[in-house]
């Protein structure tokens, strides 16, 4: 039986009409639903019927099933299908009155939404499509079904339209479509409680992740996530965004359109905001967004969009404006060192110009190429007041730096060159940085940056002078901008640049040194000295040449002037052979030069294993003293006594003995040169001597005392001590300089030597005693009589008593060799021959006489020298002022009393013209000691011309 025939032949309540309809839609038999309906219009109106299928109607249900339906329904035109049998189902054991009693217990859902928008009332079938949708996703998640159920009644509602672009299709995207790996759990009404700074983070929470820098993926979720939920701008997003984005942004107050406007934009101010943070940890993304996309006008709605975007032309200015800020703003804060980084600046900088159609820069190879000068840079952008602009309020109204014009975008240009510059010899420097050093203009900073680069391109091509010609170029280019190429700037002593508080000659002058430390002779010569516009000045020019040498001999190593620092040092020197011919310090530093190669060729350690380093030199204290180091270390070297002589005197012409408080070298004078060269031959001959007796080397020490200490050695004092008490009180003189304290020493050691086993032997006697004993006395007695004649008068007890051990020991010596000459002739000759008489009265009494002879010449010995000595020191002590005064007389008196004590040692036994051995060694220490006790008393020494007698 059809539906039509059962209703004709029995009768059905409405009550039973409605359960039908209810169990119908719960077994989604959609088309016995609408024939049903069909002959029943007014038992289920419009309303009742949505309210029966979104309550009871399958959520599962794929959309296309009922859609066609309810576009039939909402139209009035509905099919019915004639072989729909109301047999199947059981409603004739229910009464009317039992219908009406389940109808009532069938709760229906209202078709009320708590957002229905005021302005725009919303009709029963979109109030349905929305309940049918939110139901959807709700107990199934089945959002993709829910374009295909809304889409045929787009037309009929612009606030459905509005609610499916900004609510649904951004979730439908982000799911399955441009990141199923990362699915959202999240309702339609959670993600529309969503406040802008939270879904703008949810919405982007995947962008630029995965990328590789080449895809367009961050282009992608900015137009169709973010774009279409921005699009639905209704008044619930609006309040939630309002405390959450206008805190803080205050471009946002700076609209002219009202409150309306302020809130349509507002939004896009967090994406903004987004930008800017992922600058800081992902600069690829912040270049794939300005190059992806064109700002908050490029949105993707899909099929669903009606071909606007919903802004009126100001709001869509300033959003363009906004958004060219805010890449300027990113390029500034991208902290990554590196050129590839800086290369995305570039790439900003260039997209911004395009879309706020501006002039075109150049490419950066291009631009890097060229160095052309910055122009258009006014006082105002580059005031000290827009540093702070560099660290907080990027987006600030009022930011001349990150505005959208020509100006800022010269500047970012013109820092990013800069900045390129820098990085591409492998100094990191950024954006960022290249602004903080442009706007705080601060000197001490911009040489600290300077001096990091010079560094950084120490070590360039070595034969290459195209690379050091353009560097030199880019380098004076980041001082200036090159602002001395515009009329404006032609005269200005400050440039404009990075560097640009530094003077053009410090640039210059570090420049000629980085060519010199990387062997650019030629070129370094051609450009400062040679060339008709010298850049540096003739005495800037020495300094710099002298500066440099100095660094070269300060990294060398090698102390060897053909290898090495040292030899880049004396190559440096030769590089200017105009500017340096008369130069004192070129002179000084070759000195160095020279005493740095004698020196490396000898083996010297210092403490700690430390080896020799040629800077050593320049930072000892005492650097004469070094040569009392190679003498240690060196056996025998004391025999080279003259190349170490020379090695001191070098070290004097070098500028290492006078220096400044501040331990650097001062120009001497020439009385001051002649003096230490003195001083410096002084010490390293006393040096040669104290080494010699170290090694047992007694003749070699002997023979430094008596040939070099007796033409160089003077008084340990400047002025005579005889002098000291002439005046007292507040007329008195100063107490004597002390000018030689080594020379007097050496002796006096070299004086106390003793002979021992591991004594050198002399190679030849000359007219010396053939008794080594002997011999060795008068040595040490000579060297002491030299002592006596230099030393210092608080001195002289202590040599005088060395010289009375040694006197008393030649005394004994010397009696010893009498005794065994005597005994020699007591015995005699013609004893020993053959045949001979033994008890020959003959020679019995001249056995007697020469007993005698011996006794008498013992009984006869001249008076004793220590005797003298002492007499001599009481005279002197007890009248210096007297004694100067007496010169001539005493020396004519002790010359006298010498010979006559000589004579009168000898005269008794001895001929005169057969001299005896023990009296020549009489004479020689009577002589010697009246060379010293000559000196107390301010006499000449004998046979010395006066010459000698001014030298020492």
């Amino acid at each position: 039986m059809s539906i039509s025939q059962s209703m004709a032949g029995s009768e059905v309540s409405p009550a039973q009409v409605i359960l039908l309809a209810v169990q119908l839609a719960s077994k989604a038999d959609i088309s016995a639903l609408e024939t049903l309906i069909s002959h029943n219009r007014k038992t289920l109106p419009l309303e009742l019927t949505l309210r029966i299928l979104l309550t009871h109607l399958p959520e599962s249900l794929e959309s296309v099933t009922y859609v066609p339906f309810l576009e039939r329904l909402y139209s009035g035109v509905l099919t019915s299908v004639p072989e729909f049998q109301i047999d199947k189902y059981v409603l004739d054991d229910l009464t009317d009155a039992e219908a009406k009693k389940k109808v009532r217990k069938l709760h229906l859902l209202p078709l009320t939404w708590p957002y229905d928008p005021a302005d725009e009332p919303l009709g029963p079938l979109v109030r349905f499509l929305v309940l049918r949708s939110l139901r959807v996703d709700e107990n199934t998640g089945l959002i993709t079904q829910l374009p295909a159920l809304l889409g045929p009644f787009l037309h009929h509602s612009t606030f459905l339209r509005t609610w499916l672009i900004s609510s649904i299709l951004p979730l439908l995207r982000f799911n399955y479509e441009y990141h199923p790996e990362d699915t959202l759990f999240l309702t339609i009404p959670a993600f529309e409680q969503l406040d802008v700074e939270s879904g703008v983070n949810l919405l982007l929470s995947r962008t630029g992740i995965n990328g590789n820098g080449n895809g367009t993926t961050v282009g992608r979720d900015l137009r169709g996530l973010v774009g279409p939920w921005m699009y639905g701008g209704n008044k619930r997003k609006r309040k939630n965004s309002r405390t959450s984005s206008q805190v803080g942004l205050q471009p946002i107050a700076a609209l002219d359109e009202g409150q309306h406007a302020n809130e349509k934009c507002a939004g896009w101010e967090e994406v903004f905001k987004w930008i800017i943070q992922q600058a800081g940890t992902a600069w690829e993304t912040v270049v794939e967004v300005v190059e992806q996309w064109d700002g908050p006008g490029d949105v993707d709605l899909g099929v669903y969009g009606d071909g606007t975007v919903g802004f009126e032309e100001s709001e869509q200015q300033h959003l363009e404006r906004r958004y060219g800020r805010s890449a300027i703003a990113a390029a500034y804060l991208i902290s990554d060192e590196s050129v590839e980084a800086l290369a995305g600046v570039h790439r900003i900088l260039t997209r911004i110009t395009t879309l706020l159609d501006q002039d075109r820069i150049p490419t950066l190879q291009t631009a890097i190429s060229l160095l052309s000068p910055v122009s258009g840079l006014d006082e105002k952008i580059l005031s000290k007041d827009n540093v702070v602009y560099l660290r907080n309020g990027l987006l600030d109204e009022h930011n001349c730096l990150t505005r959208p014009g020509e100006t800022s975008a010269r500047l970012l240009h013109a820092l990013i060159i800069s900045a390129y510059l820098c990085m591409r010899v492998g100094y990191n420097f950024t954006v960022r940085r290249a602004g903080e050093l442009v706007l705080l203009q601060e000197q001490r900073e911009q040489k600290v940056e300077f001096n990091k680069l010079m560094r950084q391109v120490s070590n360039g091509p070595k034969g290459d002078d195209r690379y050091w010609i353009k560097l030199r170029s880019e380098i004076l280019w980041l001082r200036s901008w090159g602002a001395e190429e515009l009329p404006e700037g032609a005269g200005d002593t400050v440039g404009r640049g990075v560097f640009g508080q530094l003077s053009k000659a410090y640039v210059e002058a570090e420049i000629l040194k980085l060519f010199l430390s990387n062997n650019r002779y030629t070129l370094a010569r051609s450009i400062y000295e040679t060339s008709p516009d010298r850049p540096l000045s003739n005495e800037l020019l020495v300094d710099t040449t002298i500066a440099a040498a100095m660094n070269a001999y300060d990294n060398a190593t090698n102390a060897n002037k053909t290898r090495g620092g040292v030899k880049k040092c004396n190559d440096i020197l030769e590089a200017f052979p105009d500017t340096l011919e008369d130069s004192l310090d070129k002179d000084q530093v070759m000195s160095l030069i020279n005493v740095t190669h004698w020196i490396g060729e000898y083996r010297l350690v210092f403490k700690q294993g430390e080896p020799f380093k040629p800077v050593t030199l320049r930072v000892y204290g005492d650097p004469i003293s070094i040569i009392g180091k190679i003498l240690d270390q060196n056996p025998k070297s004391y025999a080279k006594i003259n190349n170490l002589v020379n090695i001191g005197k070098e070290m004097v012409k070098a500028g290492l003995i006078l220096r400044e408080s501040n331990g650097r070298a001062r120009k001497p004078f020439d009385y001051e040169r002649k003096e230490q060269l003195l001083i410096a031959e002084k010490r390293v001959v006393s040096m040669c001597i104290d080494a010699a007796l170290a090694d047992d080397d007694f003749e070699t020490a002997y023979s430094y005392v008596v040939t070099r200490l007796k033409d160089i050695a003077g008084p340990s004092h400047s002025r005579s001590p005889a002098l000291e008490k002439t005046q007292s009180g507040l007329m008195a003189e100063v107490p004597p300089k002390v000018v030689d304290d080594w020379s007097w020493r050496a002796a006096l050691q070299a004086g106390k030597y003793r002979r021992n086993a591991a004594t050198t032997k002399p190679t030849h006697f000359g007219n010396s005693s053939g008794n080594l004993e002997i011999r060795h006395l008068e040595q040490r007695m000579e060297c002491l009589s030299q002592a006596l004649r230099i030393a210092p008068k608080a001195t002289l007890q202590e040599i005088l008593n060395a010289y009375r051990r040694c006197e008393e020991e030649l005394e004994s010596l010397v009696q010893q060799e009498v005794e065994q000459e005597a005994a020699w002739d007591a015995q005699g000759d013609d004893q020993q021959v053959p045949g001979g008489f033994k008890s020959t009265p003959m020679k019995q009494n001249n056995t007697v006489s020469s007993t005698s002879r011996a006794t008498g010449a013992a009984e006869e010995a001249p008076m004793s020298l220590f005797d003298l000595s002492r007499a001599s020191m009481a005279r002197a002590q007890s009248g210096f002022s007297a004694l100067s005064m007496l010169k001539g007389n005493a020396t004519l008196d002790m010359n006298e009393t010498g010979h006559t004590n000589s004579e009168d040692a000898g005269g008794p036994t001895t001929p005169k013209h057969a001299v005896r051995k023990r009296d020549q060694l009489k004479n020689v220490a009577v002589g010697s000691l009246a060379s010293g006790i000559g000196w107390l008393i301010n006499a000449p020494p004998v046979n010395t011309n006066s010459d000698e007698s001014e030298g020492h």
